[in-house]
């Protein structure tokens, strides 16, 4: 059975597109379930932005991973400096930046409740989530500098048995394909 190298690169390119195209989509999926395969997502114990998705507040940590694929190999990157944080878990000490951005955040959803003629608050549904929120990050901001803040692991990239089963088949099919052509164009 007598292969050039040609096809052999072009078997092992089609191998890794088609495994670039199906990590992509299970990456993506992460996201929408919210967990990676079968281990859920850690809550959130903050109120402030309820039960809603968690990782996906802009998109923008969805939107940053990105492949490329060389001769032997798939990389999988984000241009995102939190990605990495998010993805394993772990702590984060409090710096005067991030202070500042706490505090940014705390005017900027006070400034944002409705107010009555007289200029107080209204008891709006909107005006008491506001509350909740900016006492959070009034919370956040008056931490000390050096606190430690723990970010829980949600992995959304990385190697998985499910992952490597899917692997392992598209592997095959290629295989099975290339080799089915193969006699299907030597033994005619």
């Amino acid at each position: 059975m007598a292969t050039s190298n040609n096809e052999l690169g072009g078997l092992i390119r089609k191998i890794l597109s088609d495994i670039r195209v199906e990590v992509t989509e299970e990456i993506d999926r992460n996201f929408e379930r919210q967990t990676f395969f079968n281990e859920a997502w850690e809550r959130r114990k903050s109120p402030v932005k309820g039960s809603g998705h968690l990782l996906l507040a802009s998109g923008d940590l969805r939107r940053s991973i990105s492949s490329r694929t060389d001769e032997t190999s798939i990389i999988f990157t984000s241009s995102l400096p939190y990605a990495a944080i998010h993805n394993e878990g772990g702590d984060i000490r409090v710096t005067e930046r991030m202070k500042r951005y706490f505090w940014h955040r705390y005017y900027e959803t006070t400034g944002a409740f409705t107010r009555k003629k007289n200029g107080s608050p209204s008891r709006s549904k909107r005006n008491l989530s506001l509350s909740t929120e900016a006492d959070f990050w009034k919370a956040m901001a008056l931490m000390k500098v050096g606190s430690v803040v723990r970010i829980p692991r949600r992995r959304f990239i990385g190697t998985s048995p499910q992952m490597e089963q899917a692997v392992k088949e598209i592997i095959e099919e290629n295989l099975t394909q290339y080799y089915e052509e193969y006699l299907k164009n030597n033994l005619k």
